[in-house]
């Protein structure tokens, strides 16, 4: 009798599991876990087992074809939570799976698309232009498949129109699954062999003793001697000045072995490796400590916890909290999940927890090569590697003893995935660490208003850190001295283990525009810049929003430049110099939404001006205002246009943090994680960004990102201050972010979300259609809406109420018109369960109904 095996495939939109049976080649080799592939109607695709079943559920089934992995992908863990939440996210298994297969190793079926029998058309045979477009791309090009085309033709309907040409001879098409795209990396080496009476006698052989090539081979032979075992090629000949004819030689006299090996791709591989020094824990520090190590210890003796959330100050030492938590961990034969929000932040997360457990640490984001990921991976699974830290990617990382997950800054909005399948990995991760009997931690200093009212009802546990360390004595020792006496600092023997926040002042700039002051900084900003620079310390200037000018326009006809895929105004970016801004044709424009360029039109193209203007601010200006008012400052941009390229934000970090410049310019990602001993002014170029966008999260990421940016100044005995700069400084977000008040701020917006039936009193499900038509786009969502409003009044969700349809916020987005239908209620997912939503894009508790 043949074995049965239950797997989930690896094609889009196709939900639930599949039974094969196992060829006799397979049988006893095949595991749960395993990648193989199988037939799948008349495609062949990847897919896991996830099961083995006794009875298929049809009653001929397909063999598996292929072994695709010989080692396991995924863990019966992962297995575990892929399925739970395929089905509490009402998404396919595939959606699941994708996310937890390394770069490369998965690949979805695709269809080859090839000239048929009947090109060149025969004379009077009629095409469409989009069908004549198609045949003309792959006349050009060669054989194409389906995502090779929908890359060269993006936002083209253009499956249909093919498959006419298709029917009629004209084109070919045959389902095929491209091999993995990584391998293990090898190398050539090269390993002495020949004992020292073979190479005297062989002494002759090498050439002419006074050739530069007998010169080479000795060389190398001696350094073979000196360094014994097997060495890279390339490292032996970048040593000796050799060639590989050199190696062919010597191979051939048999005094060296040629051979290769597989080494790692570790993205690790240059971070040193220095040696963090564990710190004495303040009385707070070791009270919550205490608390995570009880919870550490009951999960590993059976018993069931609760999550837990440390909310600590900025600069309280949450870090160290992790740390040891992870050395405890460790010390039970356990591994650990260290996630961050963002890829700006794991440079100094990563030197944190290099600098404690060394080689056990592996990183994994998306900036890294395929092949350092694929590696990674792989040390991962083979369990070579106890701690992964990363972004929301490291949830997926194949730990087989997994005793503890981390989220850092668990409030931020980047832990978020907008695109299917939708998920948060703080939900995520609570849900994981439950299923696999582990600790969840997460720590803010700005708790969201669902993770902080979890606490305050009791499911989940509450730790607190009240108050800033005080950190980098003997960094900034010498900067103390030469205050002087300067009474903002207190002397080193006065100093107690913690210290106050940083002031905060508030600049309304609507005085500052009456007093005469049109520039974007403010006077108490100037003067305060001034003073950093002339006292050697450092200065970070926020703004979030990037570029030069955040739109530009016409003076005569009013005409505003916009996206024509968005219909939303372009940025300004990149002019040559600031003096030039109010002028058209320098720099270019960019779509922050789809990412579309063009050059600054030097007319109008509507009425033919010359007048063309540019008003708004972004850190582009901000950066060429300071080199105006302080030409001798020396600036660094962080932000999306600076940090493109891999490595850049470590490589903005680490010139920041030598001093390499005085103020550091940029967006939300300076917001979070950076601990820099000479940041004495934080400065807020413009506090009511996104405060006032029709959304219910607007007033909850604008108070996170204040506080969050504040936090980064005077972490250090030198102290600090922070400025922040407003239109509305009565706002109680201003207000609270101000004063570091969480709890006001939390308050009130507990109040509102309550009034106004928004989380986390109600849930909400998202539903979003898009189409490049627009009035197909809102045709369907009329029907969908009407059909919702059928389901509600059957099964009777009186308390189930639906908001819409209706155009989102951003109507338009890279060419597709975009409508939305809101459900909210105690549980509206339930709503959909079963239902047939085809095209529509469903989010669980979104983060944003913009």
């Amino acid at each position: 009798m043949p074995t049965y095996v239950a797997i989930a495939v690896n094609v889009p939109r196709v939900s639930g599991v599949y039974h094969y049976h196992l060829p006799d080649a397979l049988e006893g080799i095949l595991k749960i876990g395993h990648l193989v592939e199988v037939p799948f109607g008349r495609r062949r695709v990847q897919g896991v087992v996830v099961d083995f079943v006794s009875q298929p559920e049809v009653t001929e089934t397909k063999p598996v074809t292929a072994l695709v992995e010989s080692q396991a992908v995924l863990t019966e863990a992962q297995i575990s939570l892929a399925q739970h939440m395929a089905h509490t996210n009402l998404t396919p298994w595939a959606y699941w799976i994708d996310l937890m297969l390394p770069a490369g190793l998965a690949q979805r079926a695709d269809t080859l698309f090839s000239l048929g029998s009947r090109y060149p058309l025969p004379q009077g045979q009629r095409i469409t232009p989009l069908q004549k477009r198609i045949l003309g791309l792959i006349a050009q090009r060669g054989d194409l498949t389906g995502r090779q085309i929908t890359r060269a033709m993006s936002r083209v309907n253009w499956r249909a129109s093919i498959q006419g040409l298709v029917r009629k001879q004209i084109l070919n098409s045959k389902p095929v699954l491209s091999a993995p795209g990584v391998q293990p990396k090898m190398v050539r080496t090269v390993q002495l062999i020949g004992t020292p009476n073979q190479i005297e006698a062989s002494s002759d052989l090498l050439g002419r003793r006074s050739s530069q090539a007998y010169q080479r081979r000795k060389f190398i032979l001696q350094y073979l001697k000196d360094n014994p075992g097997e060495m890279e090629v390339a490292i032996v000949l970048n040593a000796s000045g050799g060639n590989t004819a050199d190696l062919i030689k010597l191979s051939g006299l048999g005094l060296i072995k040629l051979g290769e090996r597989q080494t790692w791709r570790d993205p690790l591989e240059e971070v040193g490796n220095e040696f963090y020094e564990v710190p004495k824990l303040t009385s707070a520090q070791q009270t919550c400590l205490s608390e995570v190590l009880n919870a550490l210890e009951g999960v590993h003796n059976g018993k069931k916890v609760r999550p837990i959330l440390l909310h600590g100050v900025t600069g309280s030492g949450k870090t160290e909290i992790y740390l040891q938590a992870v050395q405890a961990v460790l010390n039970q034969g356990k591994q650990a999940i260290i996630m961050v929000p963002e890829i700006a932040m794991t440079p100094q997360t990563i030197n944190r927890f290099v600098g404690r457990f060394g080689e056990r640490v592996g990183l994994l984001h998306s900036r890294l090569s395929i092949g350092e990921r694929y590696d990674t991976w792989r040390r991962a699974q083979s369990g070579e590697l106890d701690v992964i830290v990363g972004p929301r990617s490291a949830l997926f990382a194949p730990l087989a003893r997994i005793g503890l997950i981390v989220l850092d800054e668990c409030h931020d909005a980047s832990y978020y995935q907008a695109e299917p399948p939708f998920y948060h990995a703080r939900q995520v991760a609570v849900e994981y660490a439950g299923l696999i009997g582990s600790i969840c931690l997460m720590g803010s200093a700005t708790p969201d208003i669902e993770s902080a009212y979890q606490a305050e009802q009791g499911k989940w546990q509450y730790l607190s850190l009240p108050d800033r360390i005080l950190a980098h004595r003997k960094t900034v020792q010498a900067q103390v001295a030469s205050l002087h006496g300067n009474s903002h600092y207190r002397p080193f023997e006065e100093q107690a283990d913690t210290m106050e926040l940083p002031p905060v002042s508030v600049v309304d700039m609507r005085l500052e525009l009456k007093g005469g002051n049109r520039s974007i900084f403010s006077r108490l900003l100037q003067d305060a810049l001034d003073d950093i620079l002339s006292q050697g310390q450092q200065a970070i200037l926020f703004l979030n929003r990037r570029g030069m000018a955040t739109y530009v326009f016409c003076r005569d006809c009013g005409l505003v430049i916009k996206c024509p895929q968005c219909d939303l105004p372009l940025t300004s970016h990149n002019p040559p110099q600031f003096s030039k801004q109010r002028a058209g044709g320098t720099g270019s424009l960019e779509c922050h939404h789809c990412g579309y360029r063009r050059n600054i039109p030097n007319k109008c193209p509507q009425c033919g001006s010359q007048r063309i203007r540019q008003l708004g601010t972004g850190t582009e200006r901000v950066e060429a205002e300071v080199q105006a008012h302080f030409p001798r400052a020396r600036t660094i941009r962080w932000d999306y246009e600076t940090t493109r390229q891999k490595g850049s934000h470590t490589e903005i970090l680490n010139a920041f943090a030598a001093h390499k410049a005085d103020i550091l310019i940029g967006t939300q990602m300076l917001a979070k994680g950076l601990d820099l001993p000479l940041v004495t002014l934080v400065g807020v170029v413009l506090a009511d960004v996104g405060l006032n966008l029709p959304d219910y999260t607007a007033a909850e990421r604008t108070f996170q990102v204040l506080t969050q940016v504040a936090g980064r100044a005077g972490r250090s005995p030198l102290g600090g201050q922070v400025i922040l700069q407003t239109f509305d400084p009565e706002h109680y977000v201003i207000k609270a972010a101000a004063a570091h008040n969480f709890r006001a701020f939390y308050q009130q917006e507990l109040q509102y979300r309550k009034q106004l039936g928004y989380p986390p009193y109600k849930r909400l499900v998202r539903l979003e259609y898009r189409s490049l038509n627009k009035t197909q786009a809102e045709t369907i969502a009329q029907k969908m809406a009407a059909q919702i409003k059928t389901w509600l009044d059957e099964e009777g969700k009186r308390n189930t109420e639906m908001i819409g349809p209706a155009p989102c916020f951003f109507e338009r987005e890279g060419g597709y018109y975009r409508w939305q239908i809101v459900l909210r209620g105690a549980d509206p997912l339930s709503v959909l369960a079963g239902r047939r939503i085809n095209d529509w894009r469903v989010e669980q508790d979104p983060i944003s109904l913009l």
